[in-house]
């Protein structure tokens, strides 16, 4: 009888050929997502405009979800993340050669599509080829990569900025965007296997059959998405609120970002030992229920511990929208159905920021993070009420 491999046997081979281009990937788009407004306003944007080119990231990865799911299904995973690193590359180098609105927008939507098909293609792989026994912790530490990229992108952007000027973090991206796709270039092709036979399904097909999941779990991963993502832009802006300095807002928040890196691989263990609900349910409703009590913070050490506590939630949920999202593609259609899975959660994200700007300039910001409370919890419930049902605890392999 063959023996399974371990965790650490099964993921020494992807370092070099998924994890090292993840954590490329994470650092350039994380690296740009802080001066795209900023060099938007030197080529003579005002802030609405400048916000609307920022926001076409968003846009190119949202146009791409669904197509993605079939590029990947035909060309494989491997060629499809090269093909998105390329992309991606292609993107941030022409908003560095070009010095129009125009070029820098098209620019940043590539980036975008980009950025969606190396995501699909790297999920897809997961879902496809790490064994269920560990594929929370080996999710879980795919998550990490990106909470790695949120840090070290706009370190060294900063970096960058301080000795030479904005321009050069384009450069820079441009750069690190390349370098991913020559080490998948380089990488043993063995490794990441080629794409089989493609699926007679289309994308629309699957998302119909297998609507019930997505219309429960991708809802409330869904929900996930847009409290983590209220949480990021609500918590500065409630600091200013506050009154608390630059300087002590970026401190606090970085003591709390140690918090959630910290328990990535923790998510990992509960999710593979407990279950996906301990890992999905807790941490939406412990966001959802924070958000509520946003109002409470009016000093740095009071602001300070509901960071922290936003952190504990969601680093204790590190991982669980990818591993939910492998847990529920069927095995005859992983990419199309990730594709809608991966769509669904995007308009989340996509979706947070402007309806939390719309209801604060309505009423306040308390009241807007409290509707994502609200929001939250509803998400939660639906996670509880579901993950028993559509994952449970214990599946074959």
């Amino acid at each position: 009888m063959t023996k399974t491999p371990n965790l650490q046997q099964t993921l020494k081979p992807l370092v070099v050929p998924v994890f090292v281009p993840s954590v490329l990937m994470s650092i350039a788009e994380y690296s740009l997502l802080p001066v795209i407004p900023a060099s938007a306003s030197l080529l003579g944007a005002d802030l609405a405009t400048a916000g609307l080119i920022a926001g076409l990231l968003m846009v190119g990865i949202l146009v791409a979800d669904l197509p993605a799911g079939r590029l990947v299904e035909r060309i494989g995973e491997r060629r499809a993340m090269i093909f998105g690193s390329g992309l991606g590359a292609t993107g941030v180098l022409l908003v560095a050669f070009g010095h129009s609105l125009w070029l820098m927008g098209i620019g940043v939507f590539l980036l975008g599509i980009g950025v969606a098909i190396f995501a699909l293609a790297r999920h897809a792989f997961f879902a496809e080829h790490i064994p269920l026994a560990y594929r929370a912790r080996a999710l879980s530490m795919l998550g990490g990569t990106f909470r790695a990229g949120a840090f070290i992108g706009p370190l060294i952007g900063s970096g960058i900025i301080y000795l030479f000027d904005v321009h050069g973090v384009y450069w820079f991206a441009g750069i690190v965007c390349a370098v991913s796709a020559i080490v998948l270039l380089r990488s043993p092709k063995d490794v990441i296997k080629p794409a089989t036979e493609a699926s007679a399904s289309s994308v629309w097909h699957i998302a119909k059959r297998e609507a019930r999941s997505l219309a429960t779990l991708g809802v409330g991963a869904s929900i996930l998405g847009a409290v983590r993502t209220t949480r990021q832009i609500g918590l500065p802006l409630w600091a200013i609120f506050i009154g608390l300095t630059p300087a002590e807002t970026s401190f606090y928040i970085a003591l709390a970002g140690i918090l959630d890196f910290a328990l990535f691989y923790t998510s990992g263990q509960i999710m593979d030992k407990y279950g996906r609900f301990w890992a999905a349910v807790p941490p939406t409703l412990g966001l959802g229920i924070l958000h509520l009590f946003v109002f409470s913070a009016t000093d740095g050490l009071s602001f300070l511990t509901l960071a922290c506590a936003m952190a504990l939630a969601n680093g204790l949920g590190s991982g669980i929208i990818l591993t939910m999202g492998a847990d529920l593609a069927p095995t005859d259609a992983r990419h199309e159905y990730l594709a809608s899975y991966r769509l669904i959660t995007d308009l989340g994200v996509a979706a947070a920021s402007p309806a939390l700007a719309a209801i604060t300039a309505a009423t306040s910001l308390a009241t807007g993070m409290a509707t994502f409370g609200v929001i939250g919890i509803a998400g939660g419930l639906l996670m509880w009420r579901y993950i028993p049902v559509l994952i449970p605890k214990n599946r074959p392999n």
